[in-house]
């Protein structure tokens, strides 16, 4: 056991002399103090207990002091506690100095906790970047479908970068420019002739308006010609034009079949009003006998004039049968 007590000992001053290195950082302290970064050896002490990583700050102050940007280490710690990227924000600020740019400590930050880059934004400010729209299909007034394509270049505004809208927008507002542009021509031939027509309708709109983005210029990839659309509308609206002539129709020829089937009906009951009137001849005739008002000269009179009547209509239709009643001749 005393053997093992040296041993003891030195591990354990290895321990103390790690967690003291890890605490106070002496070397991160000396390279900032050659680098002419003023930062005690405590507030080193102070970042690790606030769970700022020293080399961090101490890094991003180092870079921002050899730009000659002015910040501090305070500063540096509340960006990082609000969830920052610190070194992000010095990049962007040291770019946006190289480039006159005005950009204020306080404007990256809140860019930067906005959830944009900053950095992305100073450079697309300095060096404008192209953004590709969709296909955007619209049709001319003569009915033929235009697909048009077009590449936006646009620039970075900082002073809009907070609040304002994305390359979404941008988009969006471009291609209902194009939609719009297209709708208005005449003829879709006057369209494929000067596609910078498109373009110079499409900026007078100022499509920049509120978004993060300063529109510089937009021009057209490429116009196609799609669909004949008015000729595809016109077929469709035949076609329900033709549907409702037909369900029109079938509605006439309907009521006509049911104002036939009523005819039919007052005919049956016509030949039956007729059947039963002459079912009541015969009792007037006895009646008339029984009353003395017909004699029965009278009658075969009747008879014959019967008998007459079958015969004419058995010689002009033979096909039919005349009356059963018995031929009598004529007085």
């Amino acid at each position: 056991m005393e053997n093992l007590t040296p041993i003891f000992l030195i591990a354990g001053g290895i321990i103390l002399l790690i967690i003291f290195l890890y605490f106070v950082p002496i070397s991160l302290w000396i390279t900032a103090l050659f680098s002419g970064v003023r930062v005690g050896l405590l507030e080193l002490v102070f970042m690790r207990i606030r769970k700022v990583p020293p080399s961090l700050i101490v890094n991003s102050m180092i870079n921002a002091t050899k730009a000659g940007i002015d910040v501090t280490t305070t500063e540096l710690e509340t960006h990082y506690l609000a969830g920052g990227n610190v070194p992000n924000v010095i990049k962007a600020l040291i770019s946006a100095d190289k480039a006159n740019i005005p950009l204020s400590f306080k404007q990256a930050t809140a860019i930067d906790l906005a959830g944009r880059n900053v950095f992305e934004a100073v450079t697309t400010s300095v060096n404008p970047k192209v953004i590709n729209t969709p296909n955007v299909a619209a049709v001319a007034q003569d009915g033929i479908q235009l697909i048009a394509k077009a590449r936006v270049t646009v620039r970075a505004n900082i002073m809009q970068l907070v609040g304002g809208a994305g390359e979404e927008t941008i988009l969006a507002r471009v291609g209902e420019g194009i939609v719009t542009s297209i709708g208005s021509s005449g003829s879709h031939k006057v369209v494929l002739e000067n596609p910078d027509i498109i373009s110079k309708l499409v900026l007078q709109k100022g499509l920049d308006a509120g978004t993060a983005y300063e529109i510089l210029s937009i021009d057209i990839a490429d116009v196609d010609v799609g669909e004949n659309i008015g000729a595809k509308l016109q077929i469709d609206q035949a076609n329900a034009d033709l549907k409702v002539a037909e369900a029109k129709a079938e509605e006439r020829r309907a009521m006509a079949v049911a104002v036939e089937q009523e005819m039919k009906a007052k005919a049956q009951e016509a030949r039956a009003n007729v059947i039963q009137a002459e079912v009541e001849v015969p009792q007037a005739i006895a009646a008339a006998f029984r009353s003395g008002n017909l004699g029965i000269m009278d009658y075969y009179r009747m008879q014959n004039i019967q008998s007459d009547t079958d015969m004419r209509n058995n010689i002009a239709n033979p096909n039919q049968g005349g009356s059963n009643a018995p031929n009598r001749p004529k007085e």
